[in-house]
């Protein structure tokens, strides 16, 4: 037997003050996504927004419907529509900010294991990390250097 041992190392920032400018612009679109999510069973909005390298900003948001599992999150929202768009682009950072309609939100909140997925096959794909910055409504904001960094062992196409 032998144990292995993963590491995820993050970035905490006290609030979105303290990151880059570029950033905090990313991420005011990523609050203005999540402000035009349709969330009426849930009441959780969530927004994402993704600068691609051809500096091209593609954004989503969360789509709720009465059958459930027929809805879509906000980030696999934006990435399949920036892949949609811009197949041969990139994505280079993404933005993610949440919240209730029932309470506050001032903890970072991750990506859910479906968009971590989905998210990893882009990366995958553009050979190419995805930097991933997240938050609630308000306070802390977190930053993985990538989506490998979030979800360490992959399922990829390398095994089919």
């Amino acid at each position: 037997m032998k144990e292995v041992r993963l590491e995820t190392v993050l970035e905490v920032y006290n609030d979105i003050s303290e990151l880059p400018e570029s950033i905090q612009a990313l991420m005011a679109k990523a609050a203005e996504a999540r402000d035009k999510a349709y969330a009426p069973y849930s009441k959780f909005n969530v927004g994402a927004a993704i600068r691609l390298d051809n500096n091209e900003i593609v954004t989503g948001s969360n789509q709720e419907n009465a059958s459930y599992p027929s809805g879509l999150c906000a980030e696999r929202t934006a990435v399949y529509y920036a892949n949609a768009k811009f197949p041969k682009a990139k994505m280079i950072e993404m933005a993610l900010t949440a919240s209730s309609q029932k309470k506050l939100t001032a903890e970072p909140i991750p990506p859910c294991g479906a968009c971590r997925q989905a998210i990893a096959e882009y990366e995958n794909k553009q050979n190419h990390p995805i930097e991933i910055y997240f938050m609630g409504a308000e306070g802390k904001v977190v930053k993985s250097p990538s989506l490998a960094n979030l979800l360490p062992l992959l399922f990829e196409s390398s095994v089919l």
